[in-house]
């Protein structure tokens, strides 16, 4: 039996003519001899009526308080809603479909409520359906606990769903359907010429996803690559090709030539963060001092990203919303720490900037040509970030890409 697990994101859903469009990508599927198991998101986004944020805004309105527990609860209704939707779609034209609940698909996670990782996947209930020649469509975004409570897997959760689906099923191909054409180089709302990548490996696609490019979880990639299954990212409104995400060549076999190295492979953004700064020049036990600011920031539960540990200077960024409640915990300590709550980060993504000499060069030439400033830069082998001012960042972004070339053929 060859599996083929295809996901529909919310927009791909969100009325009855693209409901009928991912239908029918089911029913290609299934008339090229695959046995299809389909996981779908909630319908629609904020504001309309079965999206998760609408719901939880239903609750919040009354009280913010509402426990963990009863919030998967909530969470896992639209899921629910999309899938008896997509089953009544598919049927419509003639496929005979069956629903399941994620507890029902044999989704099974630990008990972190909201955030919940899988621990297996028990496919039985899945195989028997499909051996019945019925479509099984999935509700995305939730599991169980082994003693049957349901959880759901946090933001973007349903591409985890269809990879943790994949790698049990031994699928042939996961396919992530969503309202672009595949994985880009740049968003496009920001940068007018950002083309799509053909093929990207799981390395550059999870680090692009990591870093705020938000066309497939992170997560999701990282189960693929465990096991090596191609990953499709595609527009469930076109036949565009879509972006493969894989290790081979798609016309190689395994063990073959794997993908060459580019420079940049993409560009991805994360807005509305505050870069906070304290001097600790002053103190005399400095490891102590780092110490407590870190320890600090992680008791109360604020995740920092950025960093920059110096003798003298200590940097980092948070999310916004979390600069406020940062600050006041360094002031309590004792520090008067100085902060930027305009900024944003940006990162280049590829596999061919691990020891390749200039690449900084060209990106600080690239910025100084439109005159944006740098705040803070560090790099990895596959990632390089500068974090900017968050008005020049669609400016910064757009002359990197214009740079290396990004939108048109080769690179600096």
């Amino acid at each position: 039996m060859k599996i083929l697990v295809q996901k529909f994101g919310g927009t791909s859903l969100s009325t009855a003519k693209r409901r009928l469009q991912a239908a029918k990508k089911v029913m290609e599927a299934a008339g090229r001899g695959y046995a299809i198991v389909v996981v779908v998101s909630a319908i629609g986004r904020e504001g309309e009526p079965y999206a998760t944020d609408t719901l939880l805004e239903l609750v919040n309105s009354i009280s913010p308080e509402l426990p963990k527990r009863e919030l998967d609860l909530l969470m896992g209704c639209g899921e629910l809603i999309s899938a008896a939707v997509m089953v009544a779609t598919i049927q419509s034209i003639g496929l005979e479909a069956v629903l399941l609940t994620g507890r029902q698909a044999g989704i099974i996670t630990n008990n972190s409520y909201g955030d919940a990782r899988v621990l297996r996947v028990e496919a039985n209930t899945i195989l028997e359906y499909l051996a019945e020649n019925r479509v099984v469509v999935v509700a995305g975004f939730q599991g169980a606990t082994e003693d049957g409570e349901l959880t759901t897997l946090g933001r973007g959760g349903s591409d985890t769903t269809a990879a943790a689906l994949g790698a049990a099923l031994n699928a042939e191909a996961i396919e992530i359907f969503t309202d672009v054409e595949g994985v880009m180089t740049a968003d496009p709302r920001i940068v007018e010429d950002a083309k799509i990548l053909p093929v990207v490996t799981y390395n550059d696609i999870s680090n692009l996803a990591h870093e705020g490019a938000k066309v497939i979880h992170p997560r999701a990639v990282e189960i693929a690559m465990q096991r090596n299954i191609p990953l499709f990212v595609k527009s469930a409104s076109s036949d565009a090709p879509g972006t493969l995400v894989s290790n081979i060549l798609p016309d190689k076999s395994a063990g073959s030539d794997i993908i060459s190295d580019q420079i940049i492979t993409g560009i991805a953004c994360t807005p509305d963060v505050t870069q906070i700064q304290i001097d600790i020049g002053s103190f005399e036990n400095k490891p102590e001092i780092m110490k407590k600011i870190f320890r600090g920031m992680a008791q109360s539960e604020i995740s920092v990203d950025f960093f920059s540990v110096q003798p003298e200077i200590i940097r980092y960024t948070v999310r916004n919303e979390l600069a406020d409640k940062a600050i006041k915990i360094l002031h309590n300590m004792g520090f008067d720490p100085k902060f930027r709550n305009d900024c944003a980060k940006i990162a280049l993504v590829g596999g061919g900037i691990a020891d390749l000499p200039g690449v900084m060069a060209t990106i600080l030439e690239a910025l100084a040509e439109c005159n944006v400033l740098t705040l803070q830069s560090a790099d990895s082998h596959t990632t390089i970030w500068v974090l900017v001012a968050r008005d020049q960042m669609a400016t910064a972004i757009q002359a990197i890409h214009k740079k290396f070339q990004l939108g048109g053929a080769g690179t600096v």
